[in-house]
């Protein structure tokens, strides 16, 4: 009779799946357990919902995915007769007629336990409860003789709802011995120090190591960051991946009085403002790679906005890859020209520039005579936006490349964009970055090259767009502060007004004017419908625009500033 298990090799793979890609995301897997082989790993553990790429969404709806995805696990099962490591793996899972969330354990060319996920997320980006039923709790399963306690994401949150259940306490209370959490959880700031917080509490309560596995990769808007973790029973870090990139590493469990025990390797996790574009970069590339297009062009017009998502588009997809355009007017000042050029040579792109004047001057010929007797105004203006719109989306059907476009959080939230035309396009990497942060952002790719970035180092963006007041230059003398307060006040009460809902007396009472925090208001209410029908981009924030915040469009309800 053999004795109890004192060691337990756990390979941990960090990688990036594709959703709907049922045997791209098997061929990973397959890849990933052939590593935890050669490691002389016992088990190998998959993210949540890893064969069919995590958010599917209404994807999972569908009868012929929900059988692919099942066929792909079972195919995984018979592979496990080889002798090699079990595998535990997210997939969505059919059973007496509900559909889960579910992670499989796969070992000795079975299914030899599902688990399904039983807290499921109904808040933010999450709508679980939209397409997946709630699952029973259940035991830890044992694994080569060692009880794994198999918490799906939100079954370790334990967030103050009544429907939620304390999975992890009943998983200790039924003889677990480690916890193994795979997670499909996406970037936000400080997003690191809540995953962090939550686990360590877990830990505390149950006394029970905790394994806190996540995914990689861009998949639409949300960008998952990786940076899996794993605990000790007191607590000390035994093991850190990195965070942006995919990572498969073993880690080697003991078990001593104490119980099981690691240490492993424990990498630094990019943050903050280097997060945030980190997230951009990751987030651009894989949208353009899974998508399946050849490469990006976006117009570049020498400001800030449009020179910092170059420089993301460089460093996430190569500058052979990327295509400037400038489209100068007569309103287009010299600097202008120059410093656009200037970024195209530091970045190493192909640039080229088309005048719009014979087009925008045609336009205005056509409606002269329905437009008569009306003065200009920003018709005129937006006719320009529109004209370079269309020649860039000209350019895009003819090359395939998709168009980035370069609007910042802070014109979204109030509308200062022009809809089929500088909002033209496939992906914006700067949709979550306010202007503040576009200017914080272009002054850290100067002095930073981010780990994995294909485009230059050193100075990428010229000083000039970096301290030149920021201007659409959509009429003469025209800068942003004619039509906005100064972006660090915008900044300011956006953030209070978007990520916050705070009501308007609040932000008043802060300190704000009254009259610019109700136009402000104003404004973020009636461009709801620009928003709807903008291009998809990265969620850095704690409320992006998009799956976080949704508004009606027709909405007349206003705050009117009253305290309660």
């Amino acid at each position: 009779m053999s004795g109890p298990v004192l060691k337990f090799a756990i390979t941990l793979a960090q990688l990036n799946p594709t959703v709907g890609d049922v045997a791209g995301n098997t061929a990973k897997a397959r890849a990933a357990r052939g590593q935890a082989r050669a490691d002389g790993a016992d088990l190998v553990v998959l993210p949540e919902l890893f064969i069919a790429g995590y958010p599917p969404e209404d994807l999972v709806l569908k009868p012929a995915f929900q059988s692919a995805c099942r066929a792909a696990i079972e195919e995984l099962a018979r592979e496990t007769a080889d002798g090699g490591p079990a595998m535990l793996i997210g997939s969505p899972w059919v059973e007496d007629g509900k559909l889960y969330n579910a992670c499989a354990l796969l070992d000795e060319g079975r299914i030899a336990a599902i688990r399904f996920k039983v807290n499921l997320p109904n808040y933010g980006v999450f709508d679980e409860k939209r397409v997946f039923a709630r699952g029973p709790a259940a035991g830890p399963v044992p694994i080569r003789g060692v009880r794994v306690g198999v918490p799906i994401c939100e079954d370790t949150w334990l967030e103050e709802s009544e429907d939620y259940e304390n999975v992890v306490e009943c998983l200790a209370e039924t003889g677990a011995e480690i916890l193994v959490v795979p997670n499909g959880s996406p970037y936000a700031r400080d997003k690191s120090d809540i995953r962090l917080s939550i686990s360590v509490a877990r830990v505390t309560e149950s006394g029970l190591p905790l394994i806190y596995l996540n995914q990689v990769g861009g998949q639409d808007e949300l960008v998952f960051d990786g940076a899996s973790f794993a605990l000790n029973a007191d607590l000390s870090v035994a093991a850190q991946l990195p965070a942006f990139e995919e990572n498969i590493t073993t880690l080697r469990w003991t078990k001593s009085e104490g119980g099981w025990r690691c240490t492993g390797p424990v990498a630094s996790v990019v943050e903050g403002d280097k997060g945030d574009y980190a997230a951009c970069v990751l987030g651009l590339r894989d949208y353009v790679g899974k998508n399946g297009f050849p490469g990006v062009l976006l117009g570049i017009s020498g400001g800030i906005d449009s020179a910092l998502c170059a420089a993301i588009a460089v460093d996430a997809l190569g500058a052979e890859r990327v295509r400037g355009v400038m489209l100068p007017f007569r309103f287009t000042a010299q600097v202008s020209l120059d410093d656009a050029a200037k970024l195209a040579g530091h970045l190493g792109i192909r640039y080229e520039v088309l005048p719009i004047a014979k087009a925008v001057n045609g336009f205005e010929d056509i409606l002269s005579g329905t437009f008569a007797g009306l003065p200009r105004d920003i018709t005129e203006e937006n006719l320009q936006a529109r004209t370079r719109g269309t020649l860039l989306m000209a350019i895009s059907n003819k090359t395939g490349a998709m168009v980035v476009t370069t609007g910042n959080k802070s014109e979204m939230s109030v509308g200062y964009a022009t809809l089929y035309g500088d909002m033209n396009g496939g992906y914006n990497p700067i949709k979550d970055i306010y202007k503040t942060e576009v200017f914080r952002l272009s002054g850290l790719r100067n002095s930073w090259k981010p780990e994995g970035a294909l485009g230059p180092s050193g100075e990428v963006i010229p000083p000039d767009i970096i301290t030149r007041p920021p201007t659409a230059e959509l009429r003469e003398n025209q800068t942003d502060q004619d039509s906005l307060p100064p972006y660090d006040m915008l900044d300011a009460i956006l953030e209070r007004l978007v990520e916050r809902e705070e009501p308007l007396a609040t932000i008043v009472a802060a300190g704000f004017d009254r009259e610019i925090v109700a136009r402000i208001d104003r404004l973020l209410n009636i461009a709801e419908y620009k928003r709807r029908q903008a291009a998809p981009g990265v969620k850095v924030t704690r409320r992006n625009f998009g799956r976080d915040r949704r508004y009606p469009i027709t909405n007349k309800f206003r705050d009117t500033g009253k305290s309660l």
